[in-house]
Order: structure tokens, then sequence, then C-alpha cells
């Protein structure tokens, strides 16, 4: 952690889904030894209770024109908010978080004075469920704004590999779970003893979670029961008879679903990294992924889980989970580790701190100093280096 309180101020336009548990997480550490403040505004995801996930050390801030589309007026009017917030509260850090406040802030912040970076959480213009003139529209606004003087910091490998396309000044620090929250709210949850070999996802039921094709696998195996702990506008597309849909649930019946499943799958189209991936990699579920930027960077076939390019592919290894336990042990034991040495919210806390430190040291250098006895021999008198070297050149 920085070695004085700082003020950080995170400004985050996407609070729901994955980005939502990655903003509290990672605040929830930083507080412990900052002065942390969430700019925010909320998405259909985002829990009705969503000021209790926060330590109430935490200063939430809405953002009242934050919107998900491009719309000049409103956005025009969040850029003038954001920069009042700022104003008010004279941050150390300015951190921002999506794609919307990612463009605004990069405007609204010279980066100069204060050390401002931008985390894309997924860039727009890799989403497939955009078409191709959005798609261009979107690349063009990141190439634009990675000119002004931001750092951008990634969620994972492939992502940092997208950043260095569009800019120099990048690096990445790897999304992280929160293991002692997770051991506290698993300790809650009763689950069932025995249960039939059951394939979970989690998220939301849209295009970029790619419902068909978690329906194609179902339907090639009739005998493994499928859930999708969620909801969302695509859940038509999930018409085999072995699939279950939860809804949308608090997150202690989402694990219990979790813990009563055998192979966590995702069938994403893009990713950042997933919490709910490596999630469940610390619960110890064997994890098959689609072949995406985030999910290949922490899942390795045959070393911690398995990477699927087709429907074939998932249907084997979901096969091969269900009869080959030892093998099941090894891989999720690999991915557990994992966990614990890289992909954990107080080794992507400290990693922050780190970049934060060295931004502020950089924009404000400590000075050396020398050190000077008075006549009296008790006090003493500190003055800058370069002051100490003239006083003792004149001395001499």
């Amino acid at each position: 952690m920085l070695k004085e309180r700082k003020k950080i101020l995170f400004i985050v336009e996407a609070m729901g889904g994955g980005v939502f548990t990655y903003i509290v997480d990672l605040t929830n550490e930083l507080v412990k030894s900052n002065d942390v403040y969430v700019a925010y505004a909320t998405r259909r995801q985002t829990p009705q209770n969503y000021r209790e996930y926060f330590d109430s050390r935490i200063k939430l801030i809405e953002v009242k024109n934050f919107g998900r589309s491009i719309d000049f007026t409103k956005d025009l009017k969040a850029f003038g908010e954001i920069r009042k917030i700022a104003k008010e509260i004279k941050p150390d850090v300015i951190h921002l978080h999506s794609s919307k406040a990612g463009a605004l802030g990069r405007w609204a912040f010279n980066g100069k004075d204060v050390p401002l970076f931008y985390t894309p959480h997924g860039y727009s213009f890799l989403m497939a469920n955009h078409g191709k003139l959005k798609r261009i529209i979107y690349k063009a606004i990141e190439t634009v704004c990675a000119k002004r003087n931001c750092t951008t910091i990634s969620c994972s490998e492939g992502e940092h590999k997208e950043s260095l396309k569009l800019t120099k000044q990048a690096t990445y620090v790897d999304n992280g779970v929160n293991m002692k929250e997770l051991d506290s709210l698993i300790g809650t949850v009763q689950t069932k003893k025995e249960h039939p070999f059951t394939v979970f996802t989690l998220g939301r039921i849209c295009y970029q979670k790619n419902p068909k094709q978690f329906n194609d696998i179902a339907l090639a195996m009739p005998d493994v029961k499928f859930v999708w702990v969620g909801d969302g506008e695509m859940r038509e597309e999930l018409t085999a008879p072995n699939i279950e849909i939860t809804g949308w649930a608090e997150r202690r019946d989402a694990l219990k679903h979790a813990l009563q499943s055998d192979v966590f799958m995702l069938t994403s189209l893009w990713e950042g990294l997933p919490i709910s991936l490596l999630e469940s990699m610390y619960m110890n579920k064997l994890c098959i992924v689609s072949d995406v930027i985030g999910n290949r960077d922490v899942i390795h076939t045959g070393e911690n889980g398995f990477v699927c390019k087709s429907t074939e592919d998932f249907v084997e290894a979901i096969q091969r989970a269900r009869y080959e336990s030892n093998m099941v042990k090894v891989l999720t034991q690999h991915a557990y580790e994992d966990v614990l040495a890289k992909y954990n919210t107080k080794t992507m806390a400290n990693r922050y701190s780190e970049i934060y430190r060295q931004a502020i040291e950089e924009r404000n250098p400590q000075r050396d100093v020398v050190y000077f006895p008075t006549q009296e021999g008790e006090r003493i008198n500190v003055v800058p280096a370069t002051v100490g070297a003239t006083i003792e050149k004149l001395a001499k």
C-alpha cells in the first residue's frame, strides 16, 4: 500500500456485473491505507443494495448523467460533473474504469498534475455484438484518446497486448478475487451432499456470453444437467430441456449453485478477465472456457483446465471431467494455487498501490535533505540537499 494516506478517485460508468465486483474488492482493500472516492453510475445488473458492499469509509458519489450509449448532451454534462467532483476532492490519483469513463476522463483531465489511469475492462471495438461501423468508431475513439497523457492498465495480459497497439504508455494488473470474503460466504452456504453431474455458468444471458453455443452443448449431452445462474434478453436461446435458468440470484444463492456443480463453463465470444472464472478456480471447479482474451490468459489446457475452440471441444472436455476424476483433481488444484499466488485482491491492490506510488513520486519527487545540528546540539535543522551543499562549501 501507499506509505501515507493518499486520495484516490475512481470514476466508473459501468458499475455492474464483473466490473462492480472488481471495484468493490479493489476499493475495499485500498481504503485500508488511502482515502477512496468512487464517482459512479448504476446499471440494471447493479445490486439494489450496492452501497452495503462497500467499506463505510469509501465515499460514493453518483454521476447523474453517465449513460451507456453515446448521447452528446448527457455526455457533456457528465464531463462537467466529473471535473467538478475532482476539483472538490483534489485527488492524488484518478483512475478511470470502462470505455465511457475512459473517453470522457482522458479529456476532462490532462494527466500532468495528477496521475491519470484507465482500465478498459474489455475494449468496445472487440465486442462482436456491435456492427462493423460501430466497432470502427469505437476504435477511432480509443485511438484518439490513447494519445492523451494517461496510463492504460489492462486487467489481463491479452487485453494489455491490445492496449499496446494503441499506446506504449500501458501496463497490466491481473484481476483478482477476494478470498477472505469468498471463504466467509461459502461457510454460510448449505449444499446437498449428492447432486447430478452439473455444468454451470454465471452472468447475463446476452450475445457476449454466447447462449446459443451453451444450448448446443447442452443438447449434445442430454444426460448432463446445465445451470445458467443469471438472466437476460437472450434467455429464449436456452431451449434445451436439461438447462435450468435461475434468474438473477443474490450472491449467496449464486454461490450455492456453483458449489453444487462440477464444472464451470464459459462460452463467451469475448472477455476482459472474468471474476466468475477466478472464483470458480478458487472453489476447485474444473473450468472449461472459450478461446478468447482473458479466458486463455488464465486457463491452459491440460494444466489447470481446458480452452475450447468448438462445441465438439466443449463436449469432449466435459466428458473427460465426468469420468477422469484423478485428472480433475490435478487440474483444479493447479487452478486453485494460481489464484492463491496471483489472482487475488491483495496481490492486485498491492500492484496498483505500487503503480500509483511511482506515478505520484515522478510528479512530486522527494528532495534529498541534509541535516545540520544547531549550536544547542538538541534540535536539527533540515534543508534541501542543494542548499545544504552550498552551506557546506561556504563553511569550508
